[in-house]
């Protein structure tokens, strides 16, 4: 076989693969089109599409509170991982000290422990600090997370030394050196901990189950859940707010794709 019939058989396998990934997803939108009354069936074979079932989703399914609550506790949640992951990346990086690998294991070790077992405890301290039912329960379980601090070691292990020597040469100290060239240097990896954290926090039903009970606390994926247990007949309607809840975080990935693959690609260079 030469070596342009592996390629056209290389790419034919990766479209088929593609084309399977994404037809669940031509289903759900075709759906969400379906007009009312219309089973799925027959609405995604006939030429009638509609948007009305957007609009209905959107005002029934009160999304606009939940978009905003999302949006700010993702966002809170990823500024807070992206500086406590660069500041720990840095030092266990560069900073020689005596137990820096066990504290890297001790990093890692956290990683296998599912969120679901220390639930209990995260709880009773929410509640011991008055947290409860506020954006702090929300915000503070995962204001700090192993994964963001490994990928940072990772990438800024990458970094050549000389750059900080020449800093520290011209009288830079340790948070000017992370603050204007290791941090700038390490846009690749701080948009895929960015990507990771947000879409992880957007997706997030468990927390808002557990730590909230005011309705004005809702956020997007418990308000889905709402929705759905609502509509549980109505497939257009619920696929259409699928859609709503999903196009966010399709969009910020797209975005930001390019240093998404560079960054993942990147962190595992060094040890």
């Amino acid at each position: 076989m030469t070596p342009k019939m592996k390629k056209a058989l290389l790419s034919l396998l990766l479209i088929v693969g593609a084309g399977l990934i994404l037809l669940p997803l031509g289903i759900v939108f075709l759906t969400s089109l379906t007009p009312p009354g219309i089973s799925p069936e027959e609405g995604i074979f006939s030429a009638s599409f509609t948007l009305e079932n957007y609009q209905q989703a959107w005002h029934r399914g009160k999304f606009l509170l939940a978009f905003a609550n999302s949006t700010f506790v993702a966002l809170a949640v990823t500024a807070l991982q992206i500086f406590t992951s660069a500041l720990a990346g840095y030092a266990l990086a560069r900073l020689k000290f005596r137990g820096r690998e066990a504290i890297l294991l001790l990093i890692l070790a956290t990683l296998v422990i599912p969120f679901q077992l220390l639930v209990i405890p995260i709880f009773l301290i929410l509640k011991w600090g008055h947290a409860i039912n506020t954006y702090w329960a929300l915000i503070l379980p995962t204001a700090a997370n192993g994964f963001g601090i490994f990928l940072m070691r990772q990438y800024f292990s990458t970094v050549p030394v000389e750059l900080e020597e020449a800093a520290a040469l011209d009288g830079a100290n340790r948070l000017q050196v992370l603050w204007r060239i290791m941090l700038p240097l390490s846009r690749p990896a701080l948009v895929t901990l960015f990507l990771f954290t947000f879409i992880g926090e957007w997706n997030d039903l468990f927390k808002p189950l557990i730590f909230t009970t005011k309705p004005e606390l809702r956020t997007v994926q418990l308000a889905l859940a709402e929705f759905q247990e609502q509509f549980t007949n109505s497939w257009s309607l619920l696929m259409a707010a699928v859609i709503i809840a999903t196009i966010p975080v399709v969009v910020l990935f797209l975005l930001g794709q390019r240093q998404f693959i560079r960054g993942i690609g990147t962190t595992g260079i060094k040890n």
